[in-house]
């Protein structure tokens, strides 16, 4: 299993900290915000963490970290998001 992780700052000033991770070829992304205590599974992820996912994987790949195979599979997850809105 691989794990991404990211944090981001929310309109409201709180710290977002999301993690994804890929195990048997499918992604699946959870969220907290700092001051949470539980995790929030997200059972389809938007498009907007799908893209900050690319970017994350892409440097990644740049640096021999992740296979290109990865993302391929990010890019096709956000051709099927922009496809659905």
């Amino acid at each position: 299993m691989k794990k991404h992780e990211w944090r981001e700052n929310t309109e409201a000033g709180e710290t977002r900290l999301v993690t994804a991770t890929r195990h048997a070829g499918k992604w699946q992304l959870r969220y907290r915000l700092k001051s949470d205590v539980e995790w929030t599974q997200l059972p389809v992820i938007p498009l907007e963490d799908l893209e900050s996912l690319h970017e994350l994987i892409s440097n990644k790949y740049r640096r021999h970290r992740v296979p290109y195979e990865h993302v391929l599979e990010i890019e096709t997850l956000i051709e099927k998001a922009k496809q659905k809105k």
